[in-house]
């Protein structure tokens, strides 16, 4: 069984992954948790023209890994197999995506996380990824 767990820094993204890891804990196969950073694209218009490629990827890099760090902390103390990834793109679009290519069997996400205004404005992330998606969602609150 594969859980996609989307990580955006936000205590109910860490929330979420509490649920998962002690679900995970009752079933009697040990899942592979995924945890999925994305990285809203800041490197659109002119910006290329100022800043170079690699100082974009580092950029992605460093903010994702700072997003993701406790969660893969709370993973490896549970002693589960997990990997990690960033994506780059928008948060719904790119989960849909990523929960499509590695053929999950659940996503397991907290209901709102670090959107503000921007969910305000966009709609939220768990909303539209009802839309873009057919598998199960599990949302924490």
């Amino acid at each position: 069984m594969k859980l996609l767990i989307p990580v955006d820094g936000s205590d109910n993204a860490l929330r979420a992954l509490k649920l998962a890891v002690e679900e995970a804990g009752a079933l009697q196969t040990r899942p592979e948790i995924l945890l999925l950073n994305v990285q809203w694209n800041v490197a659109a218009g002119n910006v290329k023209l100022f800043i170079d490629q690699e100082t974009i990827n580092d950029y992605y890099r460093e903010q994702g890994e700072t997003a993701l760090k406790a969660a893969r902390e709370a993973v490896e103390a549970a002693g589960l197999p997990y990997r990690y990834h960033i994506s780059i793109g928008t948060p719904a679009e790119a989960i849909a995506r990523y929960a499509a290519e590695e053929n999950v069997d659940r996503i397991v996400m907290g209901r709102q996380g670090q959107g503000g205004l921007q969910s305000l404005l966009l709609g939220s992330v768990a909303n539209r990824l009802l839309h873009l998606t057919d598998k199960p969602i599990l949302l924490v609150k």
